[in-house]
């Protein structure tokens, strides 16, 4: 598996319906949105800090159950999936200080931030619907964040969520129109 079509098409089979991660984000977000609603405002910064670290290990017990390979040891396009991830984490160092000197904006920040690397995996799957994922949920999150300043949580967690079903809908799609008999990686990925 030298080629990086090969391994491009190899991520994309192996990856299986990559619904671990918008689903494991879709159930984290719907339950910070929801405890928003019954935690005092200055603490639900911590809200969104622990809630948002929950996402990976959901993701890990989804892929799990439903079979998708999240680690695909010695192929390329995983690493550089595992690097934009890797990229997207190191912006807490810019959240944690944010939480302590201006708590209000982290939903933002965070929301902001975890969307970022589904440019990367957009162009590797060769769709754009991870574009259409970071630019919506830009948008969207914003728009939430300065159209109700005093629900700002609820309103940048409904909007991820929001984003996710969409992406959700797309990955479904794409993978069915894609691939040959809806089989993942049995087509050509090439985005060219």
């Amino acid at each position: 598996m030298n080629s990086l079509e090969a391994q491009r098409a190899a991520f994309i089979r192996d990856g299986g319906r990559f619904l671990a991660f918008p689903l494991a984000g879709a159930i984290d977000w719907t339950a910070i949105a929801v405890t928003s609603r019954f935690v005092p405002k200055p603490q639900s910064v911590y809200v969104v800090l622990f809630g948002t670290g929950m996402i990976f290990p959901v993701a890990l017990l989804i892929a799990r159950i439903a079979r998708e390979q999240i680690f695909q040891p010695g192929n390329r396009f995983a690493a550089l999936m595992g690097s934009s991830v890797l990229m997207v984490n190191l912006l807490w160092a810019l959240h944690l200080p944010l939480a302590y000197l201006l708590p209000a904006i982290v939903p933002l920040s965070v929301a902001l931030a975890l969307g970022l690397h589904w440019i990367v995996f957009g162009w590797i799957i060769g769709s754009p619907l991870g574009l259409i994922h970071a630019l919506l949920r830009t948008f969207l999150c914003t728009a939430a964040f300065f159209l109700f300043p005093a629900h700002g949580l609820l309103a940048v967690a409904a909007s991820v969520v929001i984003c996710y079903t969409i992406t959700m809908v797309q990955l479904g799609a794409f993978l069915k129109s894609a691939k040959p008999g809806g089989r993942v990686g049995a087509g050509n990925p090439d985005p060219a």
